[in-house]
C-alpha cells in the first residue's frame, strides 16, 4: 500500500516525471484531462478509476463533460500529494489507455 506521508518538493518533481500527463494545481493536487472516445468508453475509465480508488481507500474529484475527463488527486488527510496520488494517477492512465 502506498504512503499517505506527505511529499517533499523533490519527491513530487521527481513522481510528476514519470506521470508526462499530470501537472500540478496549487500546491497540493495534480490533474489530468483526456478524451475517451466516446461517452460509454468515458463511463467505462470511471468504473474502472473508481474500482482502483476502492482498492486503494483514495477517492479522485473525476468531472465528466461528454466524453472528456477530468481528474484531480490530493491527499486531503496529509494536506498536500503523497505516493498515494501518484499510484492512483498511474492507474488512472492505465485506465485511459485500455480504452484508447
Amino acid at each position: 500500500m502506498s504512503s499517505r506521508a506527505r511529499l517533499t518538493e523533490d519527491q513530487i518533481t521527481a513522481a510528476l516525471a514519470d506521470l508526462p500527463e499530470w501537472t500540478r494545481e496549487g500546491e497540493g493536487t495534480i490533474v489530468r484531462t483526456a478524451d475517451a472516445r466516446d461517452f460509454p468508453a468515458a463511463i467505462r475509465v470511471v468504473v474502472a478509476v473508481a474500482e482502483q480508488a476502492e482498492a486503494l481507500d483514495h477517492h479522485p474529484d473525476i468531472d465528466i463533460r461528454w466524453r472528456t475527463l477530468r481528474f484531480a488527486l490530493s491527499t486531503h488527510s496529509a494536506g498536500g500529494l503523497t505516493d498515494l496520488d501518484f499510484t492512483l494517477a498511474a492507474r488512472i492512465d492505465a485506465a485511459l489507455s485500455a480504452e484508447s
